[in-house]
């Protein structure tokens, strides 16, 4: 093999990792709009419409125990994750629940603190007692779903 046969194949590999590298980078930095599924690399894919409710599951049916009353603080919240749930209580003795799904695109519910109901995949924001966004992107509130308190368990009414 002569040495010019060996720079023209380093120079073909050296090309097409650059051209793969790239459209790994712009595809992983493709822009962030509604429209968009909402999943990138190390996040879990939401609804093609994050406002979609599921259809069919377990989740639809009233009187599933979500947690302990105990599990969720008074000026905080719980989230229920096989349930898909949070449960917030803003004052002592208000319970409610939404579905945890961010209405911007569809990530899950990340955190409840601060007084507030945490997206973690673009910082929106959702208020403890009705689940309006307190701070965007998102711009629709939360799916509230009615729960209620039997003894010492939050139930999905």
């Amino acid at each position: 093999m002569s040495k010019e046969e060996t720079v023209t194949s380093r120079r073909t590999l050296l090309a097409g990792v650059g051209a793969v590298g790239a459209v790994t980078v712009l595809t992983a930095c493709g822009a962030d709009s509604d429209a968009g599924s909402g999943a990138t690399s190390g996040q879990t894919a939401g609804p093609a419409d994050p406002t979609d409710e599921p259809t069919g599951d377990a989740n639809e049916g009233g009187g599933e125990v979500l947690g302990k009353v105990a599990d969720v603080p008074v000026g905080g919240g719980a989230i229920f994750a096989a349930s898909q749930m949070v449960v917030t209580q803003p004052t002592e003795g208000q319970f409610h629940g939404f579905r945890a799904v961010c209405t911007h695109q569809g990530c899950p519910i990340a955190s409840v603190d601060s007084g507030t109901i945490n997206c973690s995949c673009h910082g929106s924001k959702f208020a403890l007692d009705s689940g309006e966004p307190r701070n965007g992107p998102a711009t629709r509130a939360l799916t509230a779903r009615e729960v209620t308190v039997k003894g010492d368990d939050i139930v999905l009414a």
